[in-house]
């Protein structure tokens, strides 16, 4: 997105006033080339916490599928990716005594997707306060607009670690086809288009690899289709498709931060290097399954101790 912004400016291929437009549509701040923040003249951590739904009009549309919290310090470009599972069980709204899935935080307090704003900031303070991160940023990624993304970048090459086959939904929208398809992913590396990334991304049903079929799998899958769409922005060879890439982008993306900040730090962070911390909360940590008073599976940390997860995601982070 930083690239992005950079090209378009450099290379006139659109006017300034486009690019002000595309930076008002995709942000609550709409001084669009302002830094609003100052973050890249510290070496405070800033953290970003992407947030992915289904979009469209359908039932369950504002859940939010993939909670992945990037953490970087702008000073050494240190990266670390945190994801969060959807199954968390957790107070919504804050301090409310009622309890619901992670996932709802968003639906809840936009109102179902009437106001973003609100949403997202619940979001990233419920991010905050579970993981102990400062949260002050927030990304929506529409997941019908991110389809649309990753098809005007060519497609993207994905390592797939492990080989799984899933039943998947026809259609995002049982109310126009309640029908479902079996997907199957072979190990190994795979040209994805958009349509296939997003698969990858929500797969849940899994039929032979139940390890696949879990929400810390998922999480990382969506990690990895995450980094993968942001490094091929990146690519050179993929320049000539960026201009196509940010009508696409426009409808996939909304954040609370300006486009000149989401740039700074989308061309600051470091998903590549080898040191990049990747920290998924799971059974294998600080997580232990549970069963809510209503008959909901969900997910809640081991003895209810939640300094237990920030404690652990402070130990994990890449500093």
């Amino acid at each position: 997105m930083g690239l992005l912004l950079v090209i378009l400016l450099c290379t006139g291929a659109y006017t300034g006033q486009r690019v002000l437009a595309f930076g008002s549509a995709i942000s609550t701040n709409k001084d669009s080339l302002s830094t609003q923040t100052g973050y890249m003249n510290t070496s405070d951590r800033v953290n970003l916490l992407i947030m992915g739904y289904g979009g469209g009009a359908h039932d369950g549309t504002n859940l939010t599928d993939s909670m992945v919290v990037i953490s970087m310090t702008p000073s050494n470009q240190h990266t670390s990716l945190v994801s969060v599972p959807r199954d968390l069980w957790v107070q919504v709204p804050s301090g409310s005594g009622h309890y619901a899935k992670l996932n709802t935080v968003y639906q809840a307090n936009s109102n179902n997707g009437a106001d973003r704003a609100a949403g997202g900031n619940a979001a990233a303070e419920k991010l905050g306060s579970i993981t102990g991160l400062d949260v002050k940023n927030w990304m929506l990624i529409d997941f019908n607009g991110f389809r649309e993304l990753i098809n005007a970048l060519g497609g993207i090459d994905v390592y797939v670690p492990d080989t799984f086959t899933a039943n998947y939904p026809k259609n995002d929208d049982a109310n126009v086809d309640a029908s479902w398809i079996t997907v199957h992913f072979n190990k190994g590396m795979q040209h994805m288009d958009g349509e296939t990334a997003i698969r990858y991304a929500r797969a849940r049903y899994v039929t032979d690899n139940p390890a696949e079929g879990t929400d810390f799998a998922r999480s990382i899958r969506q990690q990895l289709i995450i980094k993968t769409a942001l490094a091929k922005m990146k690519q050179i060879s993929s320049w000539p498709n960026l201009f196509n890439a940010m009508d696409a982008l426009q409808k996939a993306i909304y954040t609370n931060m300006s486009l000149a900040d989401l740039g700074l730090f989308t061309m600051k962070m470091d998903l590549n290097s080898p040191q990049t911390a990747r920290i998924g909360l799971s059974f294998d940590n600080v997580l232990t399954s549970s069963t809510s008073d209503d008959g909901q599976d969900i997910l809640i940390p081991k003895g209810n101790n939640w300094d237990l997860v920030k404690q652990y995601v402070d130990s994990k982070l890449y500093k």
